[in-house]
Parts: structure tokens; C-alpha cells; sequence
């Protein structure tokens, strides 16, 4: 057996050790951080600014828009001053901070994408009733539960990982402190914050997806019982754009998590954690809202003051 010994730093080996893609991926994950809070700021002033965007699904856009940020920023500053400086280290304690704010930015996350799914499909299915059923208290309600229940998943996991033991090897093949690696690197059991995933995942992430898939199941069969091809197209355009981020965020969180570390690659781990640490916040604003007619004309609006 290894000795155990106290960590105080970890070393995050990053994407490449290669010398040459230092500079270019600095220069990539710079405008990729860049687009990112200049999309995700704009996003939420236009909201903020403009009364005809005051409705349930631009309130939880402008929700979704600021977790992107902060999930961008808890990770990519750090990446970037390591690819600039050459430094790769990180104190335990920034390690465990890292960890934590990225476990409760996706768990935020997930929650506000169920409430955008439940949006339109109240849009959708009942376009009578929707002030009544998305009326502000509720939505209010919903992104309140959505930010306050991401804290228990990701401080109870959080908290699993600071009583973990670490042996002689602190590296970290990884380019944040994310939570499989952690537990590869660990000499002690971690059966418990993997039990603890799984359930989590089963009691809180798989009731949201089921949720959505549930909802989504309504919202096309509502739009294909619509007769004219123009009112089907106009019904699934407002739902394509959450569908697609759904899926691709989903199915890369699934193939992340859910499943033992013993079959996990870390090479596939750093793959889909760029997919949904960096290239999704970046894309969130392109995807569901520069393409709105609404808020480019907020857009214009601005522009033309």
C-alpha cells in the first residue's frame, strides 16, 4: 500500500502536455470565456431592460444565462492563467472550492433547464392557460428551488471528498479539480461519494430528466395533432432550441456520472467536461436566444440608442 500523506497542493497536468498547444489553447479557451460572459451578460440585460422579454420564459433564460457564467468562471480562469504562466498547481483548498461551485452550477442548471421544459410545455399544451399556470409566484418558486437545492448534492458529495485520503501522487489528470479524477487519485475507499452520485443522481438529476422527457412527450404529441404545417412549425421552433441543449447536456452528464469509476477514461472525461463546462455556456446564448426575433429586436433597440 502507498503511503498516505497530506495533501496541501494538487498538480493539474491540463489538456495537452505538449509545449506547442499551450498558446493556441490559451487563445481558444480566452474567446470561448470571452463569448461566454459577453453573451451571457448581454442576454441578461436585454431581459432585464426590455419589458416585452418580462415573461416566464425569458425569466428563466436570464437564470440559466448567469449559472453559465458562473460555471464558465469557476473553471476557465484558472485554465487559462495555468496555460499563460505554465504554474499547473492549485492548493487543496481552491480544489475543493472548484469542485464545489462546478457541482452546484450543474445541479442549478439542471433544475432551470426542468423548469424550461415545463415552460413550454405549458405554452404549448395549454396556451389558454399559461399566464395562469407560469404566473410570476410560481416562477419566482421555481428558480428560488432551482438555485437553493443545488447546494445539498454538491455539498454532501463535497463534503465525502475532504475526509478522502491521498497518496504519494497528487497529479491530477484532468484540467479542473472534477470529481472522477479525484476519486482515481484517492488510495482510500470511495465507495461513499460514489454511492452517494449515484443516489443523488437517481433522486435528483433522473427525476428532473424524466421530467422533461415527460413533458417534451406532451409537447409533440400537442404539436402533431396541430393540422396547419405553418402552426406545427412555429409550436416546435419555440421548444428545438431547449430540446437540443437538453440533449447534448444530458447525455454527456450521463455518460460522465453514471457509471463506475472503474470503466471511466479520463481521456473521454476531459472530452464531454469541455462539452458542458465551457462549449455549452458559451453556445446557450446563441442557441436560444440570438435567434429570437424578440430579443433581436431588444438588440436593435439598444444599438439604435
Amino acid at each position: 500500500m502507498e503511503n498516505m500523506t497530506v495533501v496541501t497542493e494538487f498538480i493539474i497536468l491540463g489538456l495537452s502536455d505538449n509545449p506547442r498547444l499551450q498558446i493556441p489553447l490559451f487563445l481558444v479557451f480566452l474567446l470561448i470565456y470571452f463569448i461566454t460572459l459577453l453573451g451571457n451578460a448581454l442576454i441578461i440585460a436585454l431581459i432585464c431592460n426590455d419589458p416585452h422579454l418580462h415573461n416566464p420564459m425569458y425569466f428563466f433564460l436570464s437564470n440559466l444565462s448567469l449559472t453559465d457564467i458562473c460555471c464558465s468562471s469557476t473553471i476557465v480562469p484558472k485554465l487559462l492563467a495555468s496555460l499563460m504562466s505554465g504554474d499547473k498547481t492549485i492548493s487543496y483548498a481552491e480544489c475543493i472550492m472548484q469542485l464545489y461551485f462546478f457541482m452546484d452550477s450543474t445541479c442549478v442548471e439542471i433544475f432551470l433547464l426542468t423548469a424550461m421544459a415545463y415552460d413550454r410545455y405549458a405554452a404549448v399544451c395549454h396556451p389558454l392557460r399559461y399566464s395562469l399556470i407560469m404566473r410570476p409566484r410560481v416562477c419566482i418558486l421555481l428558480a428560488a428551488a432551482s438555485w437553493t437545492i443545488g447546494f445539498v448534492p454538491s455539498g454532501t458529495i463535497t463534503a465525502f471528498v475532504t475526509h478522502l485520503s491521498f497518496c504519494a501522487s497528487k497529479v491530477i489528470d484532468h484540467f479542473f479539480c472534477e470529481l472522477m479524477p479525484l476519486l482515481k487519485l484517492s488510495c482510500t475507499d470511495t465507495s461513499g461519494p460514489e454511492i452517494t452520485l449515484f443516489f443523488e443522481a437517481a433522486l435528483i438529476s433522473l427525476p428532473a430528466f424524466l421530467v422533461t422527457l415527460i413533458s417534451y412527450t406532451f409537447i409533440i404529441s400537442a404539436i402533431l395533432r396541430i393540422r396547419s404545417a405553418e402552426g406545427k412549425r412555429k409550436a416546435f421552433s419555440t421548444c428545438s432550441s431547449h430540446l437540443t441543449v437538453v440533449s447534448v447536456y444530458y447525455l454527456s452528464l450521463f455518460s460522465m456520472y453514471l457509471r463506475p469509476t472503474s470503466t471511466f477514461s479520463l481521456d473521454q472525461g476531459k472530452i464531454l467536461s469541455v462539452l458542458y463546462t465551457t462549449v455549452t455556456p458559451m453556445l446557450n446564448p446563441l442557441i436560444y436566444s440570438l435567434r429570437n426575433k424578440e430579443v433581436k429586436n431588444a438588440l436593435r433597440k439598444v444599438i439604435g440608442k
